[in-house]
């Protein structure tokens, strides 16, 4: 897959560059770009960025990173087999944990909620740092939803972090999985709060708390264009005149013939050919989000 000219290597992490060293200078530039790529689609275009893991993978699979990287790409195509494989191995040349989580909800993606819950309470967990553990509840939360157990998810996510009130870089998807549980238990008063309290945590967008939110209460949101649309199609519809003028004409012409022989003004318009009166109607497209 062709690379803009303009990405360099030394956009990936020093770490990572690190990493590549024991390759030879020219390979590790070229997987080090690849690496930069899926880095910079992952999210607005993940079918790309899975492209890019592939090339990389075929560079250098045994390098750890490229492996952890293909095994992103591979998740955020739902390719939760390919992801699990990737995961692991990376884990294997790392000996760390930090993956444990997506190990994990990959399992769930695989359809096996039952490994994801047994995978939260392995003792890999307590290695993980306090990211890493909220992470690994929320996935244990999603298992039990995955398995019908809605109270058991609400309780699961209840924790010292859900009760704090710092902000802290998880702590709006936190809220946010809680407000839902409540809402899938029919618990709309408390989950409506909770919903307003991710939308507090919600910094950098990374939930759709405030659309829930605006749901809860009833607002519809429009977009600015598609109101527009909409009005001037209201104005099309509530005028008499065609846009074209030939109602005008065929006035005109009615009374010129009545003037003249006495014939009724129907008649007329039937000799005139037919009623262009649609003409300046137009036709509305409304977007629902």
């Amino acid at each position: 897959m062709p690379i803009p000219e303009d990405v360099t290597g030394e956009e990936i992490d020093k770490d990572v560059r690190q990493e590549l060293q024991s390759l030879p200078k020219t390979l590790a530039e070229d997987v080090a770009k690849n690496l930069v790529m899926v880095a910079r689609l992952i999210d607005e275009d993940p079918e790309g960025a899975y492209g890019y893991s592939r090339v990389a993978l075929r560079l250098a699979s045994r390098v750890a990173a490229v492996r952890e990287a293909a095994g992103f790409a591979a998740y955020a195509n739902q390719k939760y087999s390919e992801a699990l494989a990737e995961f692991r191995a990376a884990r294997r040349m790392t000996g760390t944990t930090e993956l444990w989580p997506l190990m994990a909800d990959c399992e769930r993606g695989l359809g096996r909620p039952e490994k994801a819950l047994d995978m939260a309470g392995a003792p890999e967990v307590q290695k993980l740092d306090k990211a890493g553990q909220v992470e690994m509840r929320l996935v244990a939360a999603g298992a039990r939803r995955d398995m019908g157990q809605l109270d058991a998810a609400i309780v699961t996510l209840q924790s010292s972090e859900l009760a704090s009130q710092a902000v802290q870089p998880w702590t709006a998807r936190l809220r946010y999985a809680y407000a839902d549980a409540l809402l899938a238990a029919e618990r709309a008063d408390e989950a409506r709060e909770w919903f307003a309290k991710a939308v507090e945590a919600d910094r950098d967008g990374s939930t759709d708390a405030s659309d829930r939110l605006a749901e809860m209460d009833g607002v519809e949101f429009m977009d600015a264009l598609d109101a527009r649309d909409e009005s001037d199609a209201d104005g099309d519809a509530g005028s008499d005149t065609p846009a074209d003028g030939t109602e005008a004409d065929e006035t005109e012409a009615e009374e010129t013939v009545d003037d003249e022989t006495g014939t009724e003004a129907e008649d007329v318009r039937t000799d005139l050919g037919p009623d262009n009166g649609d003409a300046g109607k137009a036709e509305t497209d409304v977007d629902k989000d």
